[in-house]
């Protein structure tokens, strides 16, 4: 890939994630979003494409692990749940707001939060 490649349409979005160690990182965040990385930028920083433009990097970063917090919303959150339980992941928290818009929450083993929201059930499906 070439920077003109990410440039195409003007804008594109890195949610970074740093973590301890790159290569005992990556397996988790494989199994959460069910596929190996799109390319590894470097030998410790992994960079997955979740929707056109939108990328979550996973970089290890020592001194700044564990502090992320990422939010990906997502029309089939119900889906995306149960394959990530399939996949032997389980959220550490869930919640509901007002309006009725939902969030499940996932914490890596460095502490970093990744949040998966959706529609209120009413509106999903």
């Amino acid at each position: 890939m070439s920077v003109s490649d990410f440039l195409s349409d003007g804008v594109e979005l890195f949610a970074t994630v740093c973590v301890r160690d790159h290569a005992t990182a990556c397996p988790w965040w494989e199994r959460l979003l069910g596929r190996h990385s799109t390319f590894d930028a470097t030998p410790t920083e992994s960079v997955w494409e979740l929707a056109p433009h939108r990328w979550l990097v996973v970089e290890q970063r020592p001194d700044r692990a564990g502090g992320a917090a990422v939010t990906v919303f997502v029309g089939d959150l119900d889906e995306r749940v149960g394959a990530i339980s399939e996949r032997g992941i389980e959220p550490v928290e869930r919640e509901t707001y007002g309006d009725g818009v939902r969030k499940v929450i996932y914490r890596d083993p460095d502490g970093n939060e990744i949040g998966f929201g959706g529609p209120p059930l009413s509106a999903a499906g």
